[in-house]
């Protein structure tokens, strides 16, 4: 990607004569951040475009109905992995760093871009995680940052953390003829889950700031997919295990909710007697000297350390901001109504910047039906749309009087 980039941005770079700086970032050989600056005349003040990305989620091509490595253009379509997520932004602002080079407009506010690698696999070591922690992009926080990678081309107030888990149930192996001497782990995994869900709802319910931001759903612990020991029908299985996410509002600490959690799961081991069961012969403890297994036990475990899970925590950003303004503004301007949301999707490091210093405003122009979708597509029309709204918000922020009627 970084060399298709390069024959864009390359004739309007400093080495070429032009106004352009851009610099590939480099942690890991072969993964190249880029970041590209078109200097102002008071270089202390910024405007931020970052967190647009260079790689895209798998694509099978026997699901797809087109190629999804080659751009399709089909009427306003742009048909191909990436378009809306997030390719299709890059090329977006790439041509928009063209534009400026070529028009060279004088600008207060250095406009500065940041296109990341690792996003989709949350690979730590390689992105903007990198680039924060080495102060690459530290003149960001002398302005608003726009953190383009959301869709339907309305300002994001918030996102939510994500953190996934396994929940594991131990019984005993037996014959299903004989119930009553054996563990059934798929029961007490779906007790056990019904009880932890309960208390995670009792625990973390809606926030009243959720409704402010616009959040469509509260904070969520879901089961999403469920594995036992492989075995026959007439065997009741020693294992299962129960995973799924945590979806978590930006309101609560997701550390919280890991020791939360671990605690839910430490009275149900201390209290497994008391764990309701399903019929007659159905227990999670046993007696016997020939019993090897007495009691079930279960547990959780998390994907991520917490390292992690605070790289992917949840954002509440700030309401009262002057970018957040000129967001909605230009966006009103252009698409004839604003009207931001906030989501329970997720995106790295939003909320660690917020807490750095960086005032991260959050917008994007692809559509939110076919991200990570078999025959992804964007609109071109909406891309343009972008183009303009990116140019307006840069245009607002360099005004002398930016900031002072928020």
């Amino acid at each position: 990607m970084v060399p298709h980039l390069m024959e864009v941005l390359g004739p309007h770079t400093t080495e070429s004569g032009g106004p352009l700086i851009v610099e590939q970032l480099v942690y890991k050989d072969g993964r190249p951040n880029v970041k590209i600056t078109y200097p102002g005349t008071e270089p202390e003040l910024t405007v931020g475009l970052i967190g647009s990305h260079l790689d895209v989620v798998p694509a099978n091509p026997e699901t797809w109905e087109r190629d999804p490595f080659a751009l399709t253009v089909e009427g306003d379509r742009l048909h191909g992995r990436g378009t809306t997520d997030c390719l299709g932004h890059v090329g977006m602002i790439t041509l928009l760093f063209k534009a400026l080079a070529e028009k060279k407009p004088a600008l207060r506010r250095s406009v500065v871009a940041l296109f990341i690698v690792g996003e989709e696999g949350g690979e730590s070591g390689v992105g903007v995680d990198m680039v924060v922690q080495s102060g690459r992009i530290d003149e960001l926080k002398n302005g608003t940052c726009f953190w383009i990678d959301s869709a339907d081309s309305q300002p994001c107030t918030g996102t939510a953390g994500a953190m996934q888990w396994h929940l594991k149930a131990t019984g005993r192996l037996f014959h299903s003829g004989l119930p009553h001497r054996g563990i059934n782990s798929l029961e007490l995994a779906s007790e056990a889950m019904a009880i932890v869900q309960r208390r995670f709802y009792e625990d973390f319910p809606a926030h009243e700031l959720e409704e402010k931001y616009g959040f469509a759903t509260p904070s969520t612990m879901k089961p999403t997919q469920v594995e036992c020991a492989r075995g026959a029908l007439n065997q009741i299985p020693p294992w299962t295990t129960i995973s799924g996410d945590v979806r978590l509002s930006p309101f609560y600490d997701p550390v919280a909710v890991m020791e939360k959690v671990g605690g839910y799961l430490k009275d149900i081991n201390d209290n497994i007697e008391s764990v309701p069961t399903r019929g007659p012969c159905s227990k999670y403890t046993l007696e016997g000297d020939d019993v090897d297994v007495k009691r079930g036990k279960v547990e959780i475990t998390w994907t991520d350390d917490v390292e992690s899970v605070r790289q992917m925590e949840g954002i509440a950003c700030d309401l009262d901001s002057p970018g957040l303004k000129a967001l909605i503004d230009s966006t009103k301007e252009v698409k004839g109504s604003a009207k931001p949301y906030a989501i329970t999707g997720s995106l790295p490091l939003v909320r660690q910047m917020k807490d750095a210093g960086f005032d991260v405003q959050i917008s994007g122009y692809g559509l939110s039906s076919t991200y990570h979708a078999d025959n992804e597509y964007a609109l071109l029309s909406d891309m343009k749309d972008a183009f303009q709204i990116l140019l307006r918000v840069i245009s607002i922020a360099d005004k002398e009087d930016y900031g002072k009627d928020v």
